[in-house]
């Protein structure tokens, strides 16, 4: 894991705020979502991108019922089909 030298303190609410400079390099933008993982005591946050329920394929996705899927298992489903 790399260091960014950068500290802060976290408010009254539970908040941090990551500061502009990581966010442009992390293409991380307003009403972005990020995951939270724990990995022993550090906190990880990454940006979230919505995977396909069958193969966890983040690119291409759709979202159908609430369920995400991508073009490859909808066509590979639809094959099966006819």
């Amino acid at each position: 894991m790399k260091s960014t030298g950068i500290v802060r303190k976290v408010d009254e609410l539970g908040r941090i705020v990551l500061p502009m400079e990581l966010r442009k390099n992390l293409d991380i933008n307003i009403k972005d979502s990020l995951e939270i993982y724990v990995d022993g005591n550090s906190v990880i946050l990454k940006k979230y991108f919505p995977a396909c329920i069958f193969c966890g394929e983040a690119e291409d996705v759709l979202s159908f019922k609430g369920k995400n899927i991508c073009k490859n298992c909808l066509k590979q489903i639809s094959n099966q089909i006819d």
